[in-house]
């Protein structure tokens, strides 16, 4: 049997002598002859001895000492079973002081902490009945924020404290919650009130008196004002309808005030029906900047008449829209082409057609495609509000009446 200071080698084996009440224990076989495996295991010591002395410079160069207690505890246990030749009790002794030393500042550290999550308590406690809920509010994200960020306090009290300071945020963030709940209360009566105004502003709106109509939208404009506060996202959207209404009111109101007495339906009727057949008139043949002016001064004329029109001159009123635009679409076309071709009016008459026809028929493919566009986008986001449904239909009729007087100007450059 060899022996050594710490160990033996006995049959093959190597031993590890017993300390701190462990028996002997083997820790190896011989491999190649008996003084290189005693080296090869002193030098495992030597391993974990130096891991034993970085720990212990970790230690003492961080200021957070008390985050290595765990790794030393994990280090002392280890070397309980670690196999390697060497003063086994002097490494845990060294290690048992450090922890000692640990202990001491965690201990220290745990009464600071203490002391610190006291305070933060006292200063929760002087505002926890605050209603100014956006200071209070940032004052509570920052104390919150420090106690997080405060380290344990000893187990005794750690359930005590934390209570403490999660009651005074139940209290807080409660008064917070039910003021708001009373808000949002009070904003769905409000937004009654506001539906109501609108609903009164589309009643108004309706209402064949002028006068009476105005009246009754300087009334529920001033309730509109003394009403109470919603969320900019529900309030707005009624706000935009009766806005609206209202200004239309007020416009026909003005209208019929300056304005001499009201056109009865049938003579309404008779003007509609000479606006409409002099535009077509005016439409036919080459626009001059004397035709240009007479449509402008027909428009004029056509403002004047009642917003709300007859039912029985719908047909006189289309007739009016399309002739106007087929002369302002003319005057426009005549303009492109001498844009393009500074020379046009010394051309023979015949390229002048083919020119203008070309232009023509370049507009006419633009406007249906944009015509389809509109088509389409209809069908996509098909919904099941009217006045949605309603601003559509005008768009493409609008796209579509863009396309027929294009049209209707070049059968007329073809067939002359």
């Amino acid at each position: 049997m060899t022996e050594h200071p710490y160990g033996y080698i006995k049959e093959d084996k190597i031993y590890l002598k017993g300390f701190l009440g462990q028996e002997d224990r083997v820790i190896g076989e011989v491999k190649e002859d008996e003084a290189s495996t005693i080296r090869y295991f002193e030098d495992r010591y030597e391993t974990i001895k130096q891991k034993v002395e970085n720990l212990k410079k970790d230690i003492e160069e961080n200021q957070n000492k008390g985050s290595f207690l765990m790794k030393l505890i994990h280090l002392k246990n280890a070397l309980m079973s670690y196999d390697g030749l060497g003063d086994f009790p002097a490494l845990i002794r060294e290690l048992e002081e450090q922890e000692a030393y640990l202990e001491e500042i965690i201990q220290s550290n745990r009464q600071k902490n203490l002391e610190i999550k006291k305070a933060l308590i006292e200063e929760a406690d002087a505002i926890k009945n605050s209603t100014d809920w956006k200071e209070a509010s940032e004052a509570f994200k920052e104390l919150k924020l420090k106690w997080l960020k405060t380290g344990p306090v000893e187990k005794e009290v750690q359930d005590e404290i934390e209570k403490k300071f999660q009651d005074i945020l139940d209290i807080f963030y409660g008064n917070r919650k039910n003021y708001f709940d009373g808000l949002a209360l009070q904003a769905e009566q409000n937004i009654k009130v506001y539906e109501s105004l609108l609903e009164q502003a589309r009643e108004a709106h309706d209402l064949p008196d002028a006068k009476t109509a105005f009246e009754i939208s300087k009334k529920i404009q001033k309730q509109w004002k003394a009403s109470g506060r919603v969320p900019a996202a529900k309030r707005q959207p009624i706000w935009d309808e009766f806005s609206k209404l209202n200004n239309r009111i007020f416009s026909r109101f003005k209208r019929v005030s300056q304005n001499t007495p009201s056109l009865s339906p049938g003579l309404v009727i008779k003007k509609i029906e000479k606006l409409a057949t002099e535009m077509k008139g005016l439409s036919k043949g080459k626009i001059d900047d004397t035709k240009l002016a007479q449509a402008k001064r027909l428009q004029a004329e056509w403002k004047k008449l009642p917003p709300k029109k007859p039912r029985n001159a719908q047909q006189s009123i289309g007739s009016f829209v399309f002739f106007s635009e087929i002369v302002f679409e003319k005057s426009f076309l005549d303009k492109l082409c001498h844009s393009k071709y500074p020379d046009f009016d010394s051309k023979d008459p015949d390229e002048q057609v083919t020119i203008k026809s070309g232009l023509l028929k370049d507009l006419i493919a633009r406007d249906q495609r944009e015509l389809n566009t509109v088509k389409e986008n209809t069908e996509n986001f098909r919904t099941q509000e009217s006045d949605f449904d309603q601003m559509m239909r005008r768009k493409i009729a609008a796209h579509k009446r863009k396309v027929d007087v294009k049209n209707h100007i070049l059968k007329e450059l073809t067939n002359n």
